[in-house]
């Protein structure tokens, strides 16, 4: 788990919308979704066109979104870059023998 203070902090939000609400007012496509925790905003990822979910960081300074894609739990800050995914092995000092 990072030290993060953000993403200790942060509660879980549930979605405003079901896609990215900006990505369809102009009719783009997104990849990847991401929620912001602290309001519930939908916006896509850095991976798709528009960036909305990084825009909504930078707009509003809501730190910590998390993904919402199937099978995906991890979240991420935008203010100290540091990703918590709980399906993330800890190997460090793990016996692998």
């Amino acid at each position: 788990m990072s030290t993060c203070p953000h993403l200790w902090e942060s509660r879980d939000a549930i979605p405003a919308t079901d896609g990215c609400a900006a990505c369809e007012a102009t009719g783009d496509a997104w990849v990847h979704l991401r929620v912001c925790l602290t309001c519930g905003n939908v916006g896509c990822c850095d991976q798709s066109k528009n960036r909305h979910a990084s825009a909504h960081f930078h707009a509003t300074g809501h730190p910590v979104a998390r993904s919402i894609q199937p099978g995906e739990t991890w979240r991420w800050c935008y203010a100290d870059e540091a990703l918590d995914d709980p399906d993330e092995v800890e190997l460090e000092g793990a016996d692998l023998s």
